[in-house]
């Protein structure tokens, strides 16, 4: 099934932000990141319905990873998600799960670890093409770091999700956690969106940003409002934020979010959450206006650094 307009999904539900453009489907502009979902693991039918009253509010991008409580959410999409939703699932490779350590979590880098992760995204989605797969790098940003084995150039991995592509095993490819350098040289490859943490308070990646716009590449922000990781930034601490959200009834998160839209027109949001209420909220961000003048003082707010390792 397909939508009859572009503002209306496969279901005929609006479309949350209007329609944006990702791996050449038109998906609605608010999506949702399900990484959390994971909260809900010994809640199975919570964790189902929160994804249906997702498709029901219009919201046709998803974004998960083999990696998310190790498979455990991949599970889900495939239990809840049917085809004639329309929904376009993004996943990720460049990490696996690493069950027990500290962070549960371990570089996967080398090419044959990164067609080893499409294959688990395939079987545990239940999928014969992922439509979007993110090569997640780790270059820039919060979290992992490649270390021996684990540096790898990014024209050899570029190769394999390119192959992979070629044999219909993934639709369209995107990245992660890239820095200006390695967008630009990936860019030749065909690429359909990045995945950087950005946020009103974290615009280091402006330029990149900019990059995309020009190119066409949607812009997929992780951590779209600051991040709970010691020492980062939270957009909800702002007082810019704070003064916009009570001058037009919203909360500091729904300003941040709708900030984010106003801010490009390739922004694609996807925030993530485990109740249904927190995802009614996110969605009821983009009907929110803002005005020059709160745009200015939202564009004044100081930027800080999210190049913060954390391995």
């Amino acid at each position: 099934m397909t939508s009859a307009s572009p503002r209306t999904t496969a279901t005929g539900a609006p479309r949350p932000g209007g329609p944006g453009l990702l791996a050449g489907h038109t998906v609605s502009r608010i999506g949702y990141g399900a990484m959390q979902l994971e909260r809900l693991r010994d809640d199975r039918g919570t964790a189902l319905a929160m994804l249906r009253r997702a498709v029901e509010l219009g919201i046709d991008h998803i974004d998960t990873a083999q990696f998310y409580g190790n498979g455990f959410v991949n599970g889900l999409l495939r239990e809840a998600i049917h085809p004639e939703d329309g929904v376009v699932i993004a996943t990720k490779v460049g990490a696996a799960p690493d069950p027990g350590a500290p962070t549960p979590l371990r570089p996967a880098q080398r090419p044959e670890e990164l067609r080893a992760g499409v294959e688990d995204n395939l079987a545990s989605l239940g999928l014969d093409q992922i439509p979007l797969v993110n090569l997640r790098r780790l270059d820039t940003g919060p979290g992992l770091r490649a270390e021996g084995d684990q540096v790898v150039d990014i024209d050899d991995q570029l190769a394999v999700m390119v192959a992979m592509r070629e044999e219909g095993k993934i639709g369209a490819i995107g990245l992660s956690s890239v820095t200006l350098e390695g967008l630009r040289r990936a860019i030749p490859a065909g690429l359909a969106c990045v995945q950087n943490a950005y946020s009103l308070v974290a615009r280091d990646d402006e330029d990149i940003l900019e990059l995309c716009t020009a190119e066409q590449i949607a812009w997929v922000p992780y951590f779209p409002l600051g991040s709970a990781f010691p020492g980062l930034p939270k957009v909800t601490d702002e007082p810019a934020v704070q003064n916009a959200a009570r001058a037009l009834d919203a909360t500091d998160s729904q300003i941040g979010l709708a900030w984010l839209l106003h801010h490009a027109p390739n922004v694609l949001l996807i925030p993530g959450t485990a109740t249904a209420e927190h995802l009614e909220a996110n969605v009821a961000a983009a009907a929110i206006d803002l005005d020059e003048a709160t745009l200015t003082a939202l564009d004044a707010v100081p930027t800080r650094s999210t190049d913060i390792p954390l391995n």
